[in-house]
């Protein structure tokens, strides 16, 4: 099957469903490394429908989450300092220390919602007086469009475009999972969106080492489901290795091009994630040669730094520790319209999942 609405076909999900209840004999533990995937399963109710014995995990797939929260408040700064700052709409109303991009804005700051890095290069030329900074989030999947917007920068001859990065690569967060002492995953589900640009052979070292299965896996239900029975197959089956549910669209060496231009422009180096920590090779910055495009050192904001809200359990939801409903906070002092962290404001984040679609939901 190659097209989306197959994969949205009802009656196929619920046998795949149906098989996954004659297959499972023992309770497992899965990890959907994605926001994007818990939503799936959230939104189309596939976690009331699984059977008893496999428990989902929520990862830290979402890059909005575990943007840390000095880097929110960098970009404030930057507004504050007159800089016309550029973003993805899913940034705008995540908390920083004090206050949101958004409230930021509402006092007077010049922000720009945005579908793509290039337009605030153009954004760069047509204001040659003004300084210009795109909030450059994610995992690799944005990587190639941030990167190539510094490229143009650089090209048409602009000193006065830079970015903020906040890149956080996927593999490395999986082994600091793994690592962690209270981890309990018996399997992954890979992020499908993340694949398709790095291919997947990064991984075949992680199962090796970890002797755990990983299934590169999209995001509709019968995606969903069939990554999960592929994952149980192998559980059951006392086998681990990489499988790809995503075939249709992920290719095992990726997208070379992105790549490259990933290679030109960024270099991997230690990354914090908010609520988690700092994983050692777990982002990208840049590299010297485009030193003159780093917002954080052309602006001297690196020194900012700044604590997590105290009621906030947003960490162990990212790490898997803890479903968002066991956050105390959870629909009271915390919901999408005052959050107190990132999950719950976020379009892929686990605590918005829970409080828009779950059984949980209050609303």
């Amino acid at each position: 099957m190659k097209y989306l609405s197959e994969y949205r076909n009802i009656e196929a999900t619920k046998a795949v469903l149906d098989n996954l209840k004659k297959t499972v004999s023992k309770p497992w533990n899965i990890m959907e490394i994605c926001g994007g995937q818990t939503h799936g399963l959230v939104r189309n109710g596939i976690l009331d429908l699984l059977p008893e014995k496999i428990r989902m995990i929520h990862g830290p797939g979402c890059p909005v989450c575990v943007t840390p929260l000095h880097l929110i408040d960098k970009a404030i700064e930057l507004l504050e300092q007159g800089v016309i700052l550029c973003s993805f709409g899913d940034m705008i109303r995540v908390p920083g220390s004090k206050q949101s991009l958004l409230e930021a804005k509402a006092k007077g700051g010049d922000l720009r919602i945005l579908y793509s890095p290039l337009e605030a290069v153009k954004i760069a030329k047509n204001n040659p007086d003004k300084e210009v900074v795109f909030f450059a989030v994610g995992f690799e999947t944005t990587a190639p469009a941030n990167a190539l917007s510094v490229l143009h920068a650089q090209k048409e001859g602009l000193s006065n475009y830079s970015i903020l990065v906040s890149h956080v690569l996927v593999p490395p967060a999986m082994e600091a999972i793994l690592d962690d002492e209270f981890s309990n995953i018996d399997a992954f589900l890979g992020a499908g969106h993340v694949c398709a640009i790095m291919g997947y052979n990064e991984y075949h070292a992680l199962v090796d080492k970890y002797q755990i299965p990983i299934i590169i896996t999209g995001f509709e239900p019968l995606d969903l489901v069939q990554g999960i029975q592929m994952a149980v197959n192998q559980l059951e089956a006392g086998i681990y290795k990489v499988e790809n549910q995503y075939a249709r669209v992920v290719k095992e060496e990726g997208n070379l091009n992105a790549i490259r231009i990933i290679n030109q422009v960024f270099e991997v180096g230690d990354r914090e994630w908010r609520g988690i920590g700092m994983i050692p090779d777990s982002g990208y910055k840049l590299t010297k040669d485009f030193a003159l495009y780093d917002a954080e050192r052309k602006f001297g904001i690196e020194g900012i730094k700044v604590s997590e809200h105290p009621n906030c359990m947003a960490g162990d939801v990212l790490k898997g520790i803890k479903k968002p409903v066991d956050c105390p906070e959870f629909g009271k002092t915390c919901s999408p319209a005052n959050p107190l962290g990132a999950p719950m404001v976020s379009s892929e984040g686990a605590c918005s999942a829970y409080y828009n679609f779950s059984e949980h939901s209050i609303r």
